[in-house]
């Protein structure tokens, strides 16, 4: 398509006097040209901050490797730098060793590299290059130039250490998919033998500065004390406050490698040992900002705290950002702009919680809490370090936790002790093929959102298949006895429970996936109807199938006779847990159906939340936001037409009389003593209740004033739930 051109500006040449553009061109054999003024003009007005229209056969890696597009990250513009080696660099001093030949002045310029240095690592754990931002130090670059400066040394190989171990930890959960930068090394001198014996050497410094601060506090002269000590600089009335400084940084890098190392032993052995660890860090990165004030007050040429990457204020030395990309072609070419220290000190901060929330983890061996901690963990929306290291704890060489097979798991989870232990079950094909679409679900869920969202789409296809594959082998030998009856074998019952087992959890993902859309924003408010009536459609599912479930436990567990009593207090506790989860989804059930009835009405009878848009019908968003569950028929038999058949009539009253607010509110209070001791359950319960409230009462204004009133509007907030909208009723 072409625009039609009204009028003119310069022709041919260059000047004003040339001839106008022709106002059409005429159509070809193979095309027909149209004015795509119109069009265009209407994208512009339709479309949203962030938005983008192309065609199917867009790509963004195409559009990222032809258009320059400002970030950092991926921008091919470069800056010179003008060193073309680290050798070069060094020969014109860039990265002096000692730093400075007064002792004072190097001490001060040894702080600007560790914090320049913790600046570059929580720039790289943000998503770029250790090429860009730790490994722009030349003294990380030519390490063994250090071994003359104990202090920079010990620090460098520490530093060094741990961003192998991270690299280490995010490739092996392989979340480094989701930022292809942050694992790759470009041939940079990452590992090193000697390496692990850093801790002893930061340890033997360590004690040096700790004996130089305690002569500092013990003697009442300090200059006696530098006479009879080496200090750790020339200045008395300064001792102190640098063996601080120095101190906090050491402590923390050494605190901080081995929380890490103790997160990566297996089966959580080293959990509790690695929170010890963490607090430690925590208590550092505390006194490291206490220092801040000190350095300021004794350094000159300052940058605003806010901007600086360096506590003193003072530019580092011994950093050239740009030199790597002259030495190593795979290199993202632009120097990147690195964190303030600051912000990199409350980044740490940040990441220490989050590892902190991992290591108290109980290792429940129950899937069903292992799911609902990792949900909660990801609605902060933590960084890609403490996701890796969660993933590797839950998922250990093939196991839970590297202690319990997942089809223990899947056995514990059918809530059948009989078939816990049993070999045949633990190597039936359909068990071992659900254990490891376990383990890629566990591996999906510690990805960031966007990334999870995309994977959860497309594994819902393998749940459906295998659970159809279930069906059909289920019916295949038992297909004479699946309704009589007679009582069931145990390999009967087996397969039933796992089929509906596997559709339990199939019907999760969906919901998962399709709640992820309302945290990543990719629904507008006149969607809202459809994705909780689809919501409302899998919750009544997954009600049935829960019932089903728990009804034939209980049929099973009373066939058992009267020897087992033992078991059938267990089983009646499990049961009334089961019980108390199904009724929480029938709150959400008739919240989402209350939902999607009320946003129906609204748009029936006042054409709010109308779907104005010349590009995409109701129909085309319909198959957009759900085409990956109906692929996987989930549920089964789902259209774009019984979604209008369900809504087209839909109208205030009859939405009032049916009192799904109610209902959910009701049920969610009768849940509360089922809940009592699950803290985190009795909040969802109450915010469940607030959304209720609310939307019942602007449910029941909307009805009185009438919801063809002009004057009405009903905007959509998210005030008390992540997922479930509240309508705010007002008069314009």
């Amino acid at each position: 398509m072409a625009t039609n051109y009204e009028g003119g500006g310069g022709g041919g040449g260059g000047g004003s006097g040339g001839a106008a553009p022709p106002k059409s061109i005429p159509s070809g054999d193979d095309a027909v040209w149209a004015d795509a003024a119109p069009l265009i003009e209407a994208a512009c007005n339709d479309l949203q901050e962030g938005e983008l229209v192309h065609g199917e056969n867009f790509s963004l890696f195409a559009a990222m490797s032809a258009l320059e597009i400002m970030d950092p990250k991926m921008d091919p513009g470069i800056e010179s730098s003008g060193y073309c080696s680290v050798d070069e660099a060094i020969e014109n001093g860039i990265a002096p060793v000692p730093l400075s030949f007064d002792r004072t002045v190097d001490v001060k310029h040894t702080l600007d590299v560790m914090d320049h240095l913790l600046a570059c690592e929580a720039t790289w754990h943000n998503g770029h290059s250790l090429a860009q931002t730790v490994f722009s130090c030349i003294y990380i670059l030519r390490i063994e130039r250090t071994s003359p400066h104990p202090l920079l040394h010990s620090y460098c190989r520490v530093m060094r250490a741990t961003c192998n171990a991270v690299v280490s930890a995010v490739s092996d959960a392989r979340t480094h998919e989701e930022e292809d930068l942050f694992t790759m090394s470009y041939g940079l001198p990452l590992k090193d033998g000697g390496d692990d014996k850093c801790l002893s050497i930061l340890n033997s410094v360590e004690e040096t500065v700790s004996r130089q601060l305690r002569a500092c506090k013990a003697q009442p002269s300090k200059k006696k004390v530098l006479e009879e000590f080496e200090s750790l600089q020339t200045n008395p009335d300064l001792e102190e406050g640098y063996c601080r400084a120095v101190l906090c940084r050491l402590r923390f890098r050494k605190h901080f490698y081995h929380a890490l190392t103790c997160m990566r032993k297996p089966q959580g052995r080293g959990l509790e040992l690695a929170r010890k660890h963490i607090a430690a860090c925590l208590s550092e990165l505390d006194n490291m900002f206490k220092s801040l004030d000190f350095l300021r007050s004794h350094s000159f040429y300052q940058e605003s705290a806010v901007t600086s990457t360096t506590a003193s204020g003072c530019r580092p030395i011994g950093f050239d950002v740009s030199l790597n990309s002259r030495l190593l072609s795979p290199t993202p070419p632009r120097a990147v702009k690195v964190l303030s220290w600051i912000d990199a000190v409350s980044y740490f901060e940040k990441l220490l919680h989050y590892l902190d929330t991992i290591c108290s983890f109980s290792l429940d061996p129950a899937l069903e809490s292992v799911l609902h901690f990792i949900v909660k963990f990801q609605l902060s929306q933590p960084p890609l370090v403490a996701r890796a290291h969660l993933q590797l704890l839950l998922v250990h060489d093939g196991k839970l936790y590297g202690r319990d097979s997942f089809s223990d798991v899947i056995a514990r989870s059918l809530a059948l002790p009989d078939v816990t232990k049993d070999k045949e079950f633990q190597t039936n094909e359909f068990v071992l093929q659900l254990g490891q679409l376990l383990i890629n679900l566990i591996k999906i869920l510690c990805a960031n959102t966007a990334w999870q969202r995309r994977k959860l789409g497309k594994i819902l296809q393998d749940w459906s298949v295998i659970s159809i594959q279930l069906e059909l082998a289920l019916k295949r030998e038992f297909g004479e006895l699946l309704n009589s009856s007679v009582d069931e074998s145990v390999c009967m019952k087996v397969s039933k429970h796992l089929l509906m087992w596997a559709q339990e959890q199939t019907y999760w993902i969906a919901l998962r996936f399709l709640t992820l859309g309302f945290e990543l924003q990719l629904y507008s408010p006149s969607e809202y109807c459809m994705v909780y009536w689809y919501m409302y459609v899998i919750f009544m599912k997954q009600v049935e199938t829960m019932q089903i479930r728990i009804v034939t436990g209980s049929d099973s567990s009373r066939r058992k006779g009267k020897k087992k009593r033992d078991h059938h207090a267990r089983d009646s506790g499990r049961d009334a847990m089961a019980s108390s989860y199904c009724l929480l989804l029938q709150c959400y059930m008739c919240l989402s159906e209350g939902l999607a009835m009320m946003l129906a009405a609204l748009r029936n009878e006042s054409n709010a939340f109308q779907m104005l848009n010349i590009f995409n019908s109701e129909q085309e968003r319909f198959i957009q936001h759900f085409e990956l569950l109906q692929k996987a028929q989930v549920p089964e038999h789902i259209s774009y037409h019984i979604f209008k058949e369900s809504t087209a009539h839909a109208c205030i009253s009859d939405v009032v009389k049916h009192n799904y607010f109610r209902e959910a509110q009701r049920i969610a209070a009768s849940l509360k003593g089922s809940f009592s001791a699950d803290p985190e359950r009795l909040a969802e319960l109450r915010l469940i209740e607030q959304v209720a409230e609310h939307n019942r009462i602007a449910l029941n204004v909307i009805n009185q004033v009438g919801a063809g009133d002009p004057t009405l509007r009903v905007p959509l907030e998210f005030t008390h739930h992540n997922h479930f909208v509240v309508a705010v009723v007002k008069r314009s």
